[in-house]
């Protein structure tokens, strides 16, 4: 039985964590709770359902009853796949990570690969594909080799691929990239952890080795927090005079980045300037605009447009 499983392994325990469920999409956490509590004394090493029964607690409002059953989940799950570190830094239990957990990362985006593009785009509103190819397309040039790190389903793909002669695409999440393999754009698609410098676990092609003239990232950095793993990932590929384009949610004035309630990370502008200061990157365009809804608000980011020193 693997931790993260839906299924504690025990009918009853299930049956009550389905009502807990309905009871809390019902507007009832508290009462929810309580049924998870009792799913889990026949089910104590059910590492999920801790997670269920943390939130659970959380939308209760009994905040520190939520940060022991967190606390739970990640004893369970030492990889933390549910990312039990962040909701303990949000709550106040202990200092955010520089960057989050692979696993989680990876099972975030699996779990949400088939519904991705109509929640983010129709839904939510996401426009920095069509933004950041706006700016690649803005320099005019024709690029020879182009990588989209942090690919996804491959919807900055078909809005450059006019702009190179070659395009691939890296992703940690195997489900994401299969969606953007049915497009049929990307040349070469593979996986690769972007917290991991600086060789994307190994998957590049020496070929590629400062040889890349595009490198793009698109609503990736805000999943990496501490930026300096794919920077360096970024020196391995960029070529001299290599065009970058990202983009990070605006964290607003200060020196650095922060986790925010959505579990993602926000960048200020000083923390990226210095950044690209360090890996000689020169900045030819920023914009600051609205990349996406959350809860119906507005979420605020900044795209580069940057040159590797020739």
């Amino acid at each position: 039985m693997q931790p993260h499983q839906l299924s504690s392994g025990d009918v009853i325990a299930d049956r009550r964590a389905d009502y807990a469920k309905m009871l809390e999409e019902g507007g009832e956490p508290e009462a929810a709770a309580e049924l998870m509590e009792q799913a889990l004394e026949l089910a104590p090493g059910w590492a999920a359902g801790w997670y269920r029964l943390a939130t659970y607690r959380e939308k209760a409002g009994r905040a520190d009853a939520a940060i022991e059953a967190y606390r739970r989940t990640l004893a369970l799950d030492p990889e933390d796949i549910f990312g039990s570190a962040l909701k303990l830094a949000l709550l106040g239990d202990g200092a955010a990570p520089d960057r989050p957990p692979s696993r989680y990362v990876e099972r975030l985006f699996d779990d949400y690969a088939d519904r991705f593009e109509t929640s983010l785009v129709e839904k939510l509103d996401y426009s920095v594909p069509q933004k950041l190819a706006a700016l690649v397309a803005s320099t005019a040039r024709r690029y020879e080799c182009a990588v989209d790190l942090g690919c996804g389903t491959g919807l900055l793909g078909p809005e450059i691929r006019a702009h190179v002669g070659r395009l691939e695409g890296f992703d940690l999440s195997q489900k994401m990239l299969a969606k953007a393999a049915e497009k049929g754009v990307y040349d070469y698609l593979a996986q690769a952890d972007l917290s991991l410098a600086p060789d994307l676990s190994g998957v590049l092609a020496d070929a590629l080795r400062h040889r890349t003239d595009l490198v793009t990232a698109a609503d990736v950095l805000m999943y990496l927090g501490n930026l300096e793993s794919v920077f360096a990932i970024i020196d391995d590929l960029a070529g001299a005079g290599a065009d970058i384009a990202f983009s990070v949610e605006d964290a607003g004035e200060g020196e650095g980045f922060h986790l925010a309630p959505s579990l993602r990370y926000a960048h200020s502008e000083a923390y990226v300037r210095r950044l690209l200061g360090r890996h000689g990157l020169e900045i030819l365009q920023t914009v600051k605009t609205v990349i996406r809804k959350d809860g119906g608000k507005p979420v605020f980011g900044i795209l580069f447009l940057t040159r590797k020193a020739g």
